[in-house]
């Protein structure tokens, strides 16, 4: 039996599938994720056994990044990239450049930890108090 066709004709388990398209790196991830309330099939949230069928819109929140994709064929075991693209339609929106996700503060290597000056200065350019009650 080729791999790209399911043994049951109900359809593939979404975690088994999410993973099989290699849209997580582990089964446990995307069971995980599935449980977590992270993955939505036609707008639902589902659980990790949920079972999938062809033209379902299947919703992956993973990484911080939102992926869209519409399934095209049903696999039950991983397979290639190449195969795995037959098998889904990608309409998730770009992702952000570089830039913009290494924008968030970075320490520098071998710094150590803040120390409590470099806290408070953190605390303030996010927005917090800008310093112990009863300071000015």
């Amino acid at each position: 039996m080729p791999a790209a066709e399911p043994t049951a004709p109900g359809g593939v388990r979404v975690d088994a599938w999410i993973w099989s398209v290699r849209l997580t790196k582990t089964r446990s991830i995307a069971a995980t994720a599935c449980k977590a309330g992270h993955v939505r099939v036609n707008g639902e949230r589902v659980k990790p056994a949920h079972s999938l069928k062809v033209g379902d819109e299947v919703r992956l929140r993973i990484d911080g990044r939102e992926r869209i994709v519409t399934v095209a064929k049903l696999i039950l075991k991983r397979v290639g990239a190449a195969v795995a693209a037959e098998c889904l339609i990608d309409k998730s929106p770009p992702p952000p450049p570089r830039e913009v996700a290494a924008a968030v503060g970075i320490r520098d290597r071998g710094t150590g930890r803040p120390t409590k000056r470099d806290r408070r200065l953190i605390d303030q350019w996010r927005g917090g108090s800008a310093g112990p009650a009863g300071e000015d």
